[in-house]
């Protein structure tokens, strides 16, 4: 029997905790190992309950979701994070993704999703809800600037790579990037995949993830 990936829950709403359990123990392959109110102790107590995978708010009284993606990182535990959310501002989207939030879901469209996250994210790939993606393409549409960080990713990427990247996080099309870039559209597939590679993701919205942890995206 495949092993069943282990969730914790992290909300201070009972009520949502419990649409959320009820939800999950309609798929055999989840097992809920346990909740929380609050974000007091919570990256101990995953830990402790071997969880694969911790959904959690990103405001909870006594320690927010930030704070507990910051303790995560500094201990160095591996369970995976999605953020659930009814805030949809791109610079809070862009902070948990860089303190290392595998998922970004927002609560009005959670029932819909949740279980699709899960999995994406037990299997390594990143996840946003539509609602998500839309707001991080159109908040990157037009917005190109490189970062403080742009000589760093220049060691790894060539300029046309670079180029490439920018447009696909700005959800240009293949066929819309090689018209900007006066190439094919083949062309620009073979970079799409040749970037994924590279940097080591699974999808595009991995590449944008990528983009914007590392400032390529502002």
């Amino acid at each position: 029997m495949p092993k069943k990936i282990r969730i914790y829950l992290a909300d201070d709403h009972q009520v949502l905790i419990d649409g959320i359990l009820a939800v999950l123990k309609t798929n055999p392959k989840f097992e809920v190992v346990g909740y929380s109110l609050n974000g007091m102790n919570l990256v101990d107590t995953v830990e402790q309950k071997k969880a694969d995978i911790l959904i959690m708010d990103i405001n909870m009284p006594q320690k927010d979701g930030i704070e507990v993606l910051k303790e995560f990182s500094e201990k160095g535990f591996s369970c995976k994070v999605i953020v659930l959310s009814s805030y949809d501002d791109f610079k809070l989207i862009k902070e948990v993704l860089k303190l290392g939030a595998s998922g970004y879901l927002s609560k009005q469209c959670a029932g819909d999703s949740i279980m699709e996250a899960i999995e994406s994210v037990a299997a390594g790939q990143d996840y946003f809800s539509k609602n998500i993606q839309e707001k991080i393409f159109s908040s990157l549409t037009g917005n190109t600037s490189a970062s403080e960080n742009y000589e760093i990713i220049n060691t790894m990427l060539t300029d046309r790579e670079l180029e490439i990247l920018k447009l696909i996080s700005m959800e240009y099309s293949g066929k819309e990037i090689g018209e900007e870039l006066f190439i094919s559209a083949n062309t620009v597939e073979t970079h799409r995949k040749n970037l994924i590679k590279k940097l080591n993701v699974k999808n595009t919205i991995g590449l944008v993830k990528y983009a914007i942890k590392h400032n390529i995206i502002n």
